[in-house]
């Protein structure tokens, strides 16, 4: 798989609007026409990240996926498919812009069809964007699925995703946990400070790995809370949609 990463800038009080759009409205024609597959629409806990944020994450087959993707998008010299102009067109107003990564994963990380038969979930979810050394992205990755995930899997945050930043120099990593409940995060988080997780960050530090975690929320119909993709049927009036 290979996957775009979103980090969306919302205008005011239009998140909610802005994630129905996005899954409700788009999510059916992105499958239809790219076979473009919604991995997750979240939203930012502000006090851990900028608000208000959106993640939104895609899913493709592959480069030649995502190749597709893009020649629908820009056939005939056009810079829009026509297909995406009047969705464009309402979120104009939700969002002001945003800024996106394409990722690749490891190879133990599960698509989107993988994680929803498999019931994965979160009522929360860690996210980290981490910086390494260049050229030792992959090497990160090995780390993590060899020894911080069984760490953090202690107290019950699971690494649903594991990629690295395509196009650049191998020096950015992409990583998601699914934390079962608030007080698993919390305490989670206590560890790093002394505690348990404490010598997991020191093995970090010493590879020479930055990170920043935010928190995020499944968002009414992002596919890891409703277990599918959504559809036409779960569209409604924007106006209808407050929060």
């Amino acid at each position: 798989m290979i996957y775009i990463h979103e980090l969306i800038e919302i205008r005011g009080h239009h998140r909610a609007r802005y994630q129905h759009h996005m899954t409700a409205n788009w999510v059916p024609v992105a499958l239809a026409e790219r076979n473009q597959r919604c991995y997750g629409v979240w939203s930012t806990i502000g006090s851990t990240g900028a608000w208000p944020q959106v993640v939104n994450m895609w899913e493709l087959d592959g480069w030649d996926g995502l190749v597709s993707n893009f020649e629908v998008e820009a056939s005939s010299g056009r810079d829009q498919d026509p297909s995406l102009a009047a969705w464009w067109a309402v979120a104009a107003d939700l969002r002001r812009g945003g800024f996106d990564r394409i990722l690749l994963p490891d190879e133990a990380s599960a698509g989107i069809e993988e994680l929803c038969a498999s019931g994965v979930r979160g009522e929360l979810y860690c996210h980290e964007i981490v910086s390494v050394p260049p050229g030792h992205s992959r090497r990160f990755l090995d780390l993590v699925r060899r020894s911080g995930a069984q760490r953090c899997a202690e107290f019950g945050i699971e690494l649903v995703g594991a990629f690295r930043t395509a196009m650049r120099s191998d020096d950015e990593c992409v990583l998601l946990w699914a934390a079962p409940t608030w007080r698993a995060w919390g305490r989670f988080e206590a560890s790093w400070d002394g505690g348990r997780l404490s010598s997991w960050r020191d093995e970090l530090l010493a590879f020479g790995a930055t990170w920043q975690r935010t928190l995020l929320v499944d968002s009414p119909l992002s596919p890891m809370r409703i277990g599918r993709q959504p559809a036409v049927s779960d569209r409604r009036p924007l106006e209808e949609i407050t929060g």
